[in-house]
């Protein structure tokens, strides 16, 4: 046995998780009909089919609670980290923008549940190391250029939204935070403010759900170009334009409710999201 130092054994750990990366065979990784690409069809669905897919997220997270619990820690504690570090630098205007924003990232985010939810779908025995096997997926690389887009479109509306601040109560930074929400309830700057942001938001959410909400899960389930994922989307939307906006009401909903008190409630809500995604895309798209 040889003894090696932390630096030494890291470095160890990240180059066989690099060696990992994409290495998964078609073969082993796809049933034979899920390996050679082909056009998704989809299907039109009904609200029954998003109480069918939260049934089966709530049941996979509750099938492995300790182990997504321990695997979904991590988005709360960066969600506190950031709005530590915005409070601290004097950037209090872009709080709610950077906590809102999570739902932009989300999809991204839950890549690794939508894997736990596949795997367990096969009959599996699934743990939250289970999850890190995105990283083998033969579409890895169209995984990757797909979380790019989404983290470009996630800093493009942090920058819009400094840019809506300076421009109504802005461009110098707030004294306090309790001037800051003085100057955003009790002024006229303040709610134009208010509704210009919730108004550019809305258009960042509908583009994010426009061309995600299955993407991911496609990626990983078969042999697909991203440009395929993303019309799919795009048409599993179009097709289904009242039950998508029901889902998309949802998402932001259990956000919100998630990120009370201090974001811990995400912890629950983002592997429940995470989960039903991947069975919301197995009611859209047919096999």
């Amino acid at each position: 046995m040889i003894i090696q130092s932390p630096i030494a054994w890291l470095g160890d750990q990240l180059n066989r998780w690099r060696q990992t990366v994409g290495s998964a065979p078609l073969d082993e990784y796809w049933p034979p009909e899920a390996a050679h690409p082909a056009s998704p069809s989809v299907r039109r669905i009904g609200l029954d089919d998003l109480r069918i897919a939260l049934t089966k997220g709530l049941e996979d997270f509750a099938a492995n609670r300790t182990d997504v619990l321990f695997l979904c820690i991590i988005y709360p504690v960066v969600g506190l980290v950031l709005g530590s570090l915005a409070s601290g630098y004097g950037v209090v205007p872009l709080l709610f923008p950077l906590a809102s924003g999570f739902a932009l990232v989300g999809p991204l985010a839950a890549i690794g549940l939508n894997e736990m939810s596949r795997r367990r779908e096969t009959g599996a025995e699934v743990t939250w190391v289970d999850a890190f096997g995105v990283l083998r997926a033969p579409s890895i690389g169209a995984i990757a250029g797909l979380g790019l887009l989404l983290i470009a479109i996630f800093l493009l509306w942090l920058l819009t939204a400094q840019a809506i601040y300076d421009l109504t109560l802005g461009p110098k930074p707030p004294v306090s935070f309790a001037a800051f929400a003085h100057n955003v309830i009790g002024t006229g700057r303040g709610w134009i403010m208010i509704v210009v942001g919730i108004g550019v938001g809305f258009l960042f959410a509908l583009l994010v759900l426009t061309i995600s909400v299955v993407s991911f899960p496609l990626l990983l389930d078969r042999n697909a170009r991203l440009e395929t994922a993303l019309a799919t989307s795009i048409q599993a939307v179009r097709d289904n334009k009242r039950t998508m906006a029901i889902w998309g009401l949802i998402v932001a909903g259990g956000l919100v409710l998630g990120s009370l008190p201090l974001l811990l409630g995400l912890i629950v809500v983002m592997p429940v999201l995470g989960h039903a995604t991947w069975h919301l895309y197995r009611r859209v798209v047919s096999e």
